[in-house]
């Protein structure tokens, strides 16, 4: 289950960071047969302003005219990595008979290319796959396939621990992880961009942490990075409170609380918005449990009598 819960998650927080730059289109339906991309992002132009402030992944996202992020929470295996080329090249096809239809040639500058992220993958993995490196131009962690492939393979904790590869390390694992979330924490206080970004972060809280409370299976990993989120996700409280900014504190509450309802519901619709605010005043320990655990239904059935 915690699978799904970081796929959601991985999903809204890259379609946050690339959305300024261009189009971005999440679990993306192949027509060759019921399969589904992850993220498929497509630049607003060759180079976007501004897209340099998302570093290493930033530079994925404009390498070609398009590109296609696979993000796997544990080690990614052979299969998968075939699953995911097989999805590329469906793509691949799909682009090719639209050009024919449209009697134009397609270029291979055009095609899109495949990005698996993944915290980790075993030597085995990679000499089968031929993998080569451009530590020049990329560094270490990242593996390409033949060119002709269009698909690299990105291992998240052999990454450096840089600012230019701080957005990539937060889809890793364990202690990569939590120590990017603190840093993308620091960077979040002094940049407005990062708001909602740190926002989904504290989502990821709420989710792991009902699920740990209904005793539901949560690794060793998810215990320690929910330990972590909330430690921070309740310094950034105190902070508010400590500067009399009450209203703050509201806003915040009523942020993650609309978040979790579009995530569960699809939209935050009229109905749903009456709730709020009472849900808003309780604490986040109180109204977790409840917009996890409870349907539709019975949430409007609790707070609107």
């Amino acid at each position: 289950m915690t699978r799904f819960i970081h796929d959601q998650f991985t999903k809204q927080y890259l379609t946050e960071l690339f959305t300024p730059y261009g189009q971005v289109d999440t679990s993306k339906d192949i027509t060759s047969e019921v399969r589904q991309i992850d993220v498929l992002f497509t630049p607003a132009s060759p180079s976007p302003d501004n897209i340099e402030t998302l570093g290493m992944l930033g530079k994925m996202g404009i390498y070609a005219t398009s590109a296609i992020f696979e993000p796997f929470r544990n080690a990614v295996s052979k299969s998968e990595i075939r699953s995911c080329m097989g999805k590329l090249f469906d793509i691949h096809a799909d682009l090719e008979r639209q050009s024919k239809r449209n009697n134009t040639r397609i270029n291979e500058t055009q095609l899109p290319y495949l990005w698996i992220l993944t915290p980790t993958a075993s030597p085995d993995i990679l000499e089968s796959f031929n993998v080569t490196v451009d530590e020049k131009n990329w560094g270490q962690g990242v593996y390409f396939l033949g060119k002709g492939l269009k698909t690299v393979i990105v291992t998240i904790h052999q990454l450096p621990n840089t600012a230019e590869t701080l957005f990539l390390r937060v889809l890793g694992r364990g202690k990569v992880q939590r120590q990017a979330v603190e840093e993308l924490e620091k960077l979040s206080k002094n940049s407005s961009f990062l708001n909602k970004t740190i926002q989904l972060v504290y989502e990821l809280i709420a989710v792991l942490s009902a699920r740990q409370s209904k005793e539901q299976d949560i690794d060793q990993d998810d215990q320690e990075l929910i330990m972590k989120l909330s430690e921070i996700y309740q310094q950034q409280l105190e902070e508010i409170k400590q500067e009399g900014q009450q209203e703050g504190v509201v806003r915040e509450r009523r942020a993650m609380i609309e978040s979790i309802l579009q995530v569960r519901f699809g939209e935050v619709d009229q109905q749903l918005a009456t709730i709020v605010d009472q849900l808003a005043a309780m604490s986040r320990e109180e109204f977790t449990p409840i917009l996890l655990q409870l349907s539709r239904e019975e949430l409007l059935a609790r707070f609107t009598k």
